[in-house]
């Protein structure tokens, strides 16, 4: 008797970048929340979003995952284009929500060697270590253990999953947007 064998389906390489920004998102809100919560004292809302995400921190993620990621354990040449790079995108991020949006997020005046507030020398650094950690860790146990996780569950729950997260962030995108310009 033959015993056919089943090809689990898998969700293709896209999907699974969607679902890395939707974590690293969320994880990045919750680094956010948890620092203003000490740093405050009390529970304030982080982010442009209403949901528990913040969308830089995805989207760095992937930057770092799809442009980076061959620069494993190569920590000089990763640290210094991680600086470079996401100085530049937090450059272009908060310019481009204060352009549209008349509002800062995050403000680095007081800091030491900033550039109109909206990057400094001291967060150019920190991406840079953030870099390192991330490419050489955190990624590599995160994928395994998300690897781990999708095996167990359906694709046909993954992707609808999925369609849900992103239906619902393309929802609260428009609606902070329309918060924010009304």
């Amino acid at each position: 008797m033959k015993h056919s064998v089943q090809k689990k389906i898998k969700l293709a390489r896209w999907q699974t970048y969607i679902l890395y920004f939707f974590i690293f998102a969320f994880m990045g809100w919750l680094m956010e929340t948890i620092y203003a919560l000490f740093s405050l004292g009390h529970f304030v809302k982080r982010g442009f979003l209403y949901g528990p995400i913040c969308p830089i921190y995805g989207y760095g993620a992937l930057m770092l995952i799809l442009f980076l990621g061959k620069y494993k354990h190569k920590d000089l040449p990763l640290f210094i284009y991680a600086a470079i790079i996401f100085s530049t995108f937090e450059y272009i991020v908060s310019f481009g929500l204060d352009a549209l949006f008349s509002m800062h997020w995050w403000d680095y005046t007081g800091e030491f060697m900033n550039l109109n507030g909206r990057i400094s020398a001291f967060y150019s650094f920190a991406w840079g270590i953030i870099a390192i950690l991330f490419i050489n860790h955190i990624y590599p146990f995160l994928k395994k253990k998300l690897n781990l996780i999708l095996s167990k569950i359906p694709y046909g729950l993954q992707s609808f999953i999925l369609k849900i997260f992103s239906f619902t962030f393309i929802l609260d995108t428009v609606a902070s947007c329309v918060r924010y310009l009304v």
